[in-house]
């Protein structure tokens, strides 16, 4: 008898796991900076995922979702808490003492794009942001290059839209930088607007409800 010939394995997008850790951390830093990768201007490959991403898979876990490449590794994620008020007394309390060793509280302004991050690692209170109160949720969504343009963004936002809504949360926002223009193309076809922020510095700020198109 011949064996069976192996089937093609196809991505597919599942919860994230723990092992998916370091995997979920190389797609942040890949695509942390404007949307490209980050390496050379934050050196450290631990000081973004950091921020923003091994925070929410922590705290909100079952709100993690990331795309499988078929073979077992992650090569975008989506990740989001369903209430920005309750994460950011978590990260306070829990997270920050778990990296205050790492990363200590910056004693003087930022001369560093390092720096800078550090001071907003030590800052979570900047997540809250009056006229963001009706979109209790926020997100994140993170796809390697090679993995973008193919419909993989718009299931996993899907996911997580779909999740949040089963948990009975009205709706969800973002913060992009603003010179990403590519990413704001893709935020506008799935429906986010624009959300009026007065002092929004670089970035501006997306919204919709978490109900299916």
């Amino acid at each position: 008898m011949h064996p069976e010939p192996e089937q093609p394995r196809h991505p597919v997008i599942r919860p994230y796991r723990p092992a998916d850790r370091d995997a979920v951390a190389d797609v942040c830093v890949r695509t942390a900076h404007n949307g490209g990768d980050s390496r050379a201007r934050y050196p450290d490959p631990r000081l973004m995922p950091s921020i923003f991403a091994e925070p929410y898979c922590h705290f909100d876990s079952g709100l993690a979702f990331v795309l499988d490449d078929g073979e077992g590794r992650a090569v975008g994620y989506v990740i989001g808490t369903a209430d920005t008020e309750r994460f950011v007394k978590d990260f306070r309390r829990e997270w920050i003492p778990r990296l205050a060793d790492r990363y200590p509280a910056p004693t003087a302004p930022p001369s560093t794009p390092t720096e800078e991050m550090i001071g907003l690692l030590h800052h979570p209170e900047r997540m809250l942001v009056p006229e963001l109160t009706d979109y209790p949720a926020h997100l994140h969504i993170d796809l390697l290059p090679p993995w973008q343009g193919r419909g993989y963004g718009r299931r996993l936002m899907a996911t997580l839209l779909d999740a949040l809504h089963g948990q009975g949360v009205p709706a969800v926002h973002l913060g992009m930088v603003t010179v990403n223009t590519g990413a704001r193309a893709f935020y506008d076809r799935l429906g986010f607007h624009e959300i009026p922020v007065a002092d929004a510095g670089p970035l501006t700020y997306l919204g919709r409800t978490t109900r299916p198109n």
